[in-house]
């Protein structure tokens, strides 16, 4: 029922950590870790759970979660992209709490519900973000914490309604990435909650309250969600019609797919793809 706790091996010697990940899929589960995460998407397009937030991610995003925020991406399929993407983590206290340093643990307060930053607002500071790729030792220290502060300064919003300050439960072990991993194979069909309960070894009654619990909402509003999400990249990375695209995203018929899409984006399937294919 909780998100798998990711070892990160940082200690005395090295409190901070750079890297590229590029894999054909993010193939890490929902987890969390007591370290703080910087991502910046480099390609491939998905759905991005933060906390209780469920939505799509693509290209030039940057996400900034605090240490324990349950978190994944998972791509959608496309031939020949990879999935990329730039991490920054670092251990917590490794910066020291001064009022020079205000903005910045304010930010970090925030990332409790996980950012976004606008990419109009950081598009500058992206070079800076890829040379800390080269940096080490006290040379990563030193420019990742001028990044951070110029990070702070810029433009972003939260994604989770819910906040995940401390470990979550070791009794709620796995749940999560199950229920993740199954919306992801099925939600082009009708869903039951039973077989979902079943697949976690719940009653339904007991299922729905936990679920409400994690995720701040019940399990069908969740993928609505994450079938709305679905069907907005289908309608600007497919030629498939709208009616084509509600049956292929599990729901039974178009007018209630019509209904369900209006209420996220305020407006039609139609005019949201006119309006983003410009």
């Amino acid at each position: 029922m909780k998100p798998i706790l990711e070892p990160i091996h940082l200690g005395e010697q090295k409190t901070i950590t750079a890297f590229t990940y590029q894999e054909d899929n993010f193939e890490v589960p929902w987890h969390f870790h007591p370290q703080h995460e910087l991502t910046f998407i480099e390609s491939s397009f998905g759905t991005k759970f933060i906390g209780d937030y469920v939505g799509p991610y693509e290209p030039g995003e940057l996400v900034l979660v605090r240490s324990n925020l349950p978190h994944c991406w998972k791509n959608q399929e496309q031939d020949g992209v990879p999935s990329q993407s730039i991490v920054i983590q670092w251990n917590k206290g490794v910066f020291a709490k001064v009022p020079e340093l205000d903005t910045l643990f304010e930010m970090l307060t925030t990332a409790s519900k996980g950012i976004i930053f606008e990419k109009k607002s950081i598009r500058q500071l992206i070079p800076e973000l890829k040379n800390l790729l080269t940096l080490s030792s006290d040379d990563l220290y030193i420019n990742f914490l001028g990044f951070l502060l110029r990070l702070s300064k810029c433009a972003y919003t939260t994604l989770s309604d819910a906040s995940f300050v401390d470990d979550i439960p070791h009794e709620h072990n796995n749940r999560m990435t199950r229920v993740h991993d199954f919306i992801e194979k099925s939600f082009e069909r009708k869903i039951y909650l039973k077989e979902v309960a079943d697949l976690v070894n719940m009653s339904e009654q007991s299922f729905s309250r936990f679920f409400n619990k994690m995720m701040g909402r019940s399990f069908f509003t969740f993928l609505n969600e994450y079938r709305i999400n679905m069907a907005s990249r289908m309608l600007l990375y497919s030629d498939k019609s709208v009616s084509q695209i509600s049956y292929d995203c599990g729901y039974e018929s178009p007018p209630f797919f019509f209904k369900k899409f209006n209420e996220v984006y305020e407006m039609s399937p139609t005019k949201y793809r006119k309006k983003y294919l410009k």
